[in-house]
């Protein structure tokens, strides 16, 4: 385990997230990603993790979408990756702000194309009648962008999470698991153990 409580909580994670990169842990950028609408009720679903940026982690999504719309109203959100593999989960806390432009323009140009038509497709979270108008409708973006680069869509795009809160859990036996906990910010990380 390379893990050290003195350390920066942003390098703790870093050295773990690579960890379970070269120890070859399935979907290890997966993080379950919660958030909350106008009416208190949560949500979670799994998004990826698409790195550090200006110390936030990364994910790209429709902002017309439901977690887009959570975020809207209540940027409060909470993250958690989970490597059962290795007996560790790593949780986040923080408020989530969408990236620049030009981070999304850039992440958007270096997806798959099918991925980039899918993003023009697919009013997330909408009701649609069947698959099959769906993929009808996929179709028809990609004859209107044929022999074109895909542009990015102007409802697409990324969000980081700024923490403001850390836990890094590892399973012990007999549930006498760790979790060592940093709060705060950047400016100044109080950190302590949480009981199992």
């Amino acid at each position: 385990m390379s893990f050290d409580f003195k350390n920066d909580p942003f390098e703790n994670f870093l050295e773990l997230f690579k960890e379970a990169q070269i120890k070859g842990v399935p979907e290890h950028n997966a993080m379950a990603l919660a958030t909350v609408n106008e009416r208190h009720q949560p949500s979670v679903r799994i998004v990826l993790f698409k790195g550090l940026v200006r110390r936030g982690f990364s994910f790209y999504t429709n902002y017309n979408g439901r977690k887009g719309r959570d975020i809207e109203v209540n940027n409060a959100v909470a993250a958690t990756f989970y490597w059962p593999h290795l007996d560790q989960q790593i949780r986040i806390e923080g408020i989530a702000e969408k990236l620049t432009d030009e981070e999304s323009e850039k992440y958007f140009a270096s997806r798959p194309r099918l991925s980039q038509i899918g993003a023009w497709t697919s009013e997330q979270s909408d009701k649609i009648e069947s698959f099959e108008f769906f993929q009808k409708k996929a179709q028809q973006v990609e004859a209107k962008f044929q022999g074109q680069v895909v542009p990015r869509p102007p409802h697409w795009g990324g969000y980081r999470i700024i923490p403001t809160e850390f836990e890094f859990w590892f399973a012990r036996s007999g549930r006498m698991h760790e979790r060592y906990v940093f709060q705060g910010s950047d400016l100044n990380w109080n950190r302590f153990l949480r009981s199992p």
